[in-house]
């Protein structure tokens, strides 16, 4: 399997309490999102990128293999986030030839699911594999090497799925309707709640 990058930095505005350590089935979405990372690279690289919180993040990281890096440019915006940890995933492990990026706040995500991106892949050689949800395709996603160029020209402000929409020739859907499932708000939480 190929490294991960565990997204983790937001400030949750919109909820107005971290969703990182929302509870959810008796774990918080992060260390959830976290131990779903970790399984699936099978020994291979996870960093979880951190930003308006760290110290307070690092419990729910606590035993797990992972790297844990802050971005100073959290509050730019995901894009910001995604291309820092990016490049320290680079640092880390400069031979890569692709990683899966996730978020902490899907917590239907399973290892099968990031597999399944990674066969989708290495099956059409489309450099993108992206979840796909109603008629949008997003993260998690399987990046090869050849969108390092496309994502470190994402402005801070954009997530991954500008350059899906952008550069539509380069990717191939995996069907995964959970992914619609985030938490953004109250209500969002407490809808993910009632359907436990």
């Amino acid at each position: 399997m190929p490294p991960i990058v565990l997204l983790a930095a937001g400030a949750s505005s919109r909820l107005g309490r971290p969703k990182q350590l929302l509870p959810y089935q008796g774990k918080t979405l992060l260390r959830r999102a976290a131990e779903t990372a970790v399984a699936a690279a099978a020994g291979d690289l996870v960093v979880v990128v951190t930003g308006a919180l760290h110290e307070e993040l690092l419990p729910e990281l606590a035993g797990l293999p992972v790297q844990a890096v802050r971005c100073p440019t959290w509050a730019a915006g995901m894009g910001a986030s995604l291309k820092f940890g990016v490049l320290a995933l680079q640092r880390l492990q400069p031979r890569l030839s692709g990683f899966t990026v996730m978020l902490c706040d899907q917590p239907h995500v399973t290892p099968g699911l990031l597999w399944e991106l990674v066969e989708a892949h290495a099956r059409t050689d489309r450099a993108v594999a992206a979840a796909e949800y109603g008629r949008v395709r997003g993260v998690p996603a399987y990046f090869a090497n050849a969108c390092h160029w496309h994502l470190r020209r994402l402005s801070d402000q954009a997530g991954a799925g500008q350059l899906m929409r952008e550069h539509p020739e380069l990717v191939v859907g995996v069907p995964f309707p959970e992914g619609a499932i985030d938490v953004d708000t109250e209500e969002q939480y407490a809808t993910l709640l009632a359907g436990e």
